[in-house]
């Protein structure tokens, strides 16, 4: 009887320690997102400024610039993963097309705001990709949690489910944002 009490306070054990490590990594994924969230977020406040200091030197480009800013309101009421890197691969493309605009315009290139703000831009831009990457590495130390043996059945006992990774989905966001004018 002994060893039976044994082996089920062992067994108790091992799923309590599975249960708390798939918690635990999932906490992970949850605070890497917000990583993600809170880089975006930043490029986000960055851009009203961008915007506000290109203005003046690209008036027949307004509708970048009303892209970007319907960008910036459809980020707030973006819900999932998903939607999020979606309307994020959209505005690299439109911060491409404003850089690229931009080179038109030797004024705006020797702006000291505009240089510093393109200088935030980029080092946001470094931090996002890093915090991808970090995401994404942590979803993939959950996800394959979820699926080895015998943490799956835990699991699914409990009801954890897989998370999404952080994908490019177009060709166009797979490309770097270019925000050097120092050439």
């Amino acid at each position: 009887m002994w060893i039976a009490l044994a082996i089920i306070a062992v067994l108790v054990i091992l799923v309590i320690s599975m249960y708390n490590n798939l918690v635990r990594l999932r906490q992970k994924v949850k605070n890497s997102w917000s990583q993600i969230d809170v880089q975006l977020q930043r490029r986000f406040d960055l851009i009203p400024n961008l915007v506000e200091t290109v203005k003046g030197y690209m008036s027949h480009e307004n509708d970048v610039l009303t892209k970007v800013a319907e960008l910036r309101t459809s980020w707030a009421n973006a819900g999932s993963v998903h939607e999020k890197a979606e309307l994020d691969n959209q505005l690299s493309g439109a911060l491409k097309t404003i850089m690229a605009v931009s080179e038109s315009y030797p004024e705006l290139k020797a702006n000291q705001n505009f240089s510093e703000l393109q200088q935030e831009l980029q080092n946001t831009e470094n931090k996002i990709s890093f915090s991808r990457q970090f995401y994404n590495d942590s979803v993939t130390m959950y996800n394959t949690k979820l699926e080895v043996f015998p943490s799956n059945l835990i699991a699914s006992m409990f009801g954890f489910k897989a998370e999404e990774f952080f994908k490019v989905e177009s060709e166009e966001a797979r490309k770097n944002v270019k925000v050097d004018f120092n050439k």
